[in-house]
């Protein structure tokens, strides 16, 4: 990987235009690329100029359904380069290249105590934004830092890795703790339903606990994917029966463990039927409040134990960086669309209705950098 020269380097961190173009929610599905003020730091903050930002699922949901004030700037799965830093900053300094986490607990609470740090008040405090609320700010061309998460959730990027491959930093924090949660052991059986990024960086976990992984989809392109970068046996859900394909698979008794990486609640009696007696069913996706159905007696009869996961722990900190920048997976090769901030709203749109080739696809304020 080529980094810019010096000379670009200073125009990248000693000029700071006072505007700067962002994607800004106005409403439900209204998001307008708009000029806006670059953010002003303070005391132990810094400044990052934002090269990649990864769309999630959280982010479309926000936008979709308005469960936040407007006017906010979204874009959480941040990588860039550190333009300003702060009073009191003493381990950044401009021209690091940085992947900034936007939620850190406070370590104290009740919640962190219990080690669900997700719960955590603090932890709710976004800690980044472009502007407006904190809401991650990562969909424009800086962002500001906050003090504690400067302090505890800002991470180096080594020069041979890239922007494109430390975005995923938080994802994979994501990913790792569900895998933990799971509690997957060597030799047994995991079936990951759906197969997108997110399925796919868990179905590698699973892979790397020591399970054999098994994948399905409704789409052949991607379990094409899926097979080539985790080399694992796929179920196409479109053509097979998910769960007797599962069971055929485990001399009748069905995986030892499922994880749904899907929206939506109608395939969690797929992975409850598609596991063991026994088994446990994680539902990873699952982030709109409402009802399910499920079959009590699977979990009480069957002893099928249901689990849920959700946002990043700052335990796994430390590992996720070590999977990411180490480069244990070429995440890299996720990334099926990569559209500049000014076409950013292409971007969201094709995030919202995804097509069967595409996959993890990112805004990039800084396409134009001289990295290659």
């Amino acid at each position: 990987m080529a980094i810019a020269g010096q000379s670009a380097l200073e125009e990248l961190t000693q000029i700071i235009p006072a505007t700067m173009q962002a994607a800004v929610y106005r409403g439900v599905n209204d998001v307008r690329i708009e000029t806006v003020p670059v953010p002003k730091i303070g005391h132990g903050e810094i400044l990052v100029r934002v090269h990649t930002c990864g769309i999630c699922g959280t982010d479309l949901k926000k936008i979709a359904t308005g469960s936040h004030s407007a006017p906010r700037i979204f874009g959480h799965e941040t990588s860039g380069m550190v333009a300003a830093v702060g009073e009191g900053v003493e381990d950044f300094k401009p021209g690091d290249r940085v992947v900034v986490f936007h939620h850190i607990p406070c370590g104290e609470c009740y919640y962190c105590r219990h080690k669900t740090f997700a719960q955590c008040e603090t932890y709710k405090k976004v800690g980044c934004t472009a502007g407006f609320e904190p809401s991650g700010g990562g969909f424009a061309e800086y962002v500001r830092v906050m003090d504690w998460i400067v302090r505890a959730g800002t991470v180096r990027i080594p020069d041979a890795v890239s922007y494109e491959q430390a975005c995923f930093l938080e994802p994979v924090n994501t990913c790792l703790k569900g895998i933990e949660r799971l509690a997957v052991e060597p030799g047994e059986t995991v079936l990951v339903i759906g197969q997108g990024p997110i399925g796919i960086i868990l179905g590698a976990l699973a892979k790397r606990a020591g399970a054999t992984v098994i994948t399905s989809d409704l789409h052949a392109q991607r379990l094409k994917i899926s097979k080539e970068l985790l080399s694992v046996s796929t179920i196409e859900a479109s053509s097979y029966d998910v769960v007797s394909e599962m069971r055929k698979a485990t001399e009748g008794r069905g995986g030892d463990a499922a994880i749904l990486a899907v929206g939506g609640n109608s395939l969690i009696k797929t992975a409850m039927d598609a596991v063991r007696p026994g088994g446990r069913v994680m539902l990873f996706a699952q982030t709109v409040r409402g009802e399910a159905a499920i079959d009590p007696a699977a979990v009480c009869v069957d002893e099928k134990t249901l689990l849920g996961s959700y946002s990043a722990s700052v335990e796994l900190q430390d590992e996720s960086v070590r999977f990411v920048m180490e480069r244990e997976m070429d995440l890299e090769r996720l990334i099926s669309h990569r559209f500049s901030l000014g076409n950013g709203l292409e971007g969201l749109e094709l995030a919202v209705h995804p097509q069967p080739d595409s996959m993890k696809i990112v805004i990039q304020p800084g396409l134009s950098w001289n990295e290659l």
